[in-house]
């Protein structure tokens, strides 16, 4: 395999739609740069992406203005980070020093088109594949946000791509779709090569992430129920995990701006405010001229916790009900007592078994007995992060 993904990496091409443009993918084993070279092209490319966010900062700033809601939420962010640095740090050093990750692919042609990777050590036989979609409200989402996870999942033997996208004010909501989509197609198009089983794809989409990526499924099952051309088929997607998100844009928008995503902002991101149905999924799906697209879509299964203030634990149940009633299948999981970022951050981060993973692991290996056998003596995770800071960083959390 390792040949295998070698010659990918030299040779597979990409475009706009994850076909052939001459823009090469980097080898990312076999053939490897020397270490000094490595180091020179993540220097080169940490330089370009620090330049890149502190342009976009002061152009986001323009349309912040002052706003106490804003700046006590940056503020929060900060100590809330400082808090679980413990964690965050061996995740970081897995992230930039582990040989199973392989960091900013390139699935497109625009400056966030990146994608981190990350691969089981075994090798043996072809692996079931997750696709994640980081949140960030629209604004800060990064791919490395995904690297425990990414982290967790391969350690079950499941390959990980973590996408990057556009973010505001570099991109508006149709950009970040588009993204996610060609993202989508190139993972689908290429990850053979890699190892993984590009039938047994699963999307994974959280807070924000989980918006743009329900989106995205939507449009590609459109697209297929017309008969339009696509370099991917909804049929590759097995299974969507949505964590913490929201689904109905029209019925957030006061909510986000008394959070200190203000109305003004909110509007620029879905571009304006005649396009917030559109790209609401939960009403797009209620438009019966659609049914056919909204049969195709794949098993969605919505996580939230009930207390969850950034968005509303009843944003997915319904959002669930509009997807029975359209005839798409759904499921709602709801944890009792858990806020926006238990489940993703704090949770992983103490330890032990995690039962939103388990739960996402139970069915991605649902048919594989042997993995199913494996999962089950599994050992528990490591604890990263004493339980006195979760408990502090829980209660000083912006999100």
């Amino acid at each position: 395999m390792a040949a295998e993904t070698a010659s990918l990496m030299k040779n597979a091409n990409l475009n706009e739609n994850g076909g052939n443009s001459g823009e090469q993918w980097r080898p990312i084993m076999g053939e490897s740069p020397s270490k000094e070279q490595s180091f020179r092209k993540d220097f080169e490319h940490a330089a370009a992406e620090t330049y890149l966010i502190t342009r976009l900062a002061f152009i986001l700033l323009s349309y912040l203005g002052v706003g106490y809601r804003w700046i006590t939420r940056v503020l929060a962010l900060l100590c809330y980070a400082m808090l679980l640095l413990p964690g965050f740090l061996q995740v970081g050093y897995y992230y930039f020093f582990s040989s199973q990750v392989h960091r900013s692919l390139i699935y497109g042609d625009q400056p966030r088109n990146r994608f981190d990777l990350y691969l089981p050590r075994n090798t043996d036989g072809r692996k079931p594949v997750v696709i994640f979609v980081t949140g960030g409200a629209w604004i800060i989402g990064y791919k490395a946000w995904g690297s425990f996870l990414g982290k967790q999942f391969t350690e079950r033997d499941i390959i990980v791509a973590c996408l990057d996208y556009r973010n505001f004010p570099q991109g508006t909501i149709s950009d970040m779709i588009k993204d996610v989509s060609q993202g989508i197609s190139f993972v689908c198009n290429n990850i053979a090569s890699c190892g993984g089983d590009p039938n047994r794809i699963y999307l994974v989409g959280q807070s924000a992430g989980a918006h743009i990526s329900a989106c995205a499924l939507l449009q590609q099952c459109i697209g297929e129920s017309r008969d339009e051309s696509s370099s991917w088929s909804i049929s590759q997607i097995k299974a969507y995990f949505a964590l913490s998100g929201g689904y109905n844009m029209l019925n957030l928008i006061d909510h986000f701006n008394n959070r200190g995503l203000y109305r003004s902002i909110f509007l620029s991101i879905m571009e304006g405010e005649k396009s917030l149905e559109k790209y609401s999924p939960e009403l797009v799906v209620k438009d019966k001229s659609i049914a056919k697209a909204v049969a195709m879509l794949p098993p969605i299964f919505l996580f939230h916790g009930t207390k969850d203030h950034s968005i509303p634990s009843d944003a997915s149940e319904s959002f669930a009900d509009a997807l029975r009633k359209a005839g798409g299948h759904a499921e709602v999981i709801l944890y009792e007592g858990k806020t926006h970022t238990d489940l993703f951050v704090q949770d992983p981060l103490r330890g032990g078994k995690d039962e939103l993973f388990e739960r996402m692991v139970s069915i991605i290996h649902a048919d594989d007995e042997d993995a199913l056998a494996k999962d089950a003596m599994a050992p528990p995770m490591k604890r990263l992060v004493p339980e006195i800071l979760l408990k502090l960083a829980r209660e000083i959390s912006p999100f």
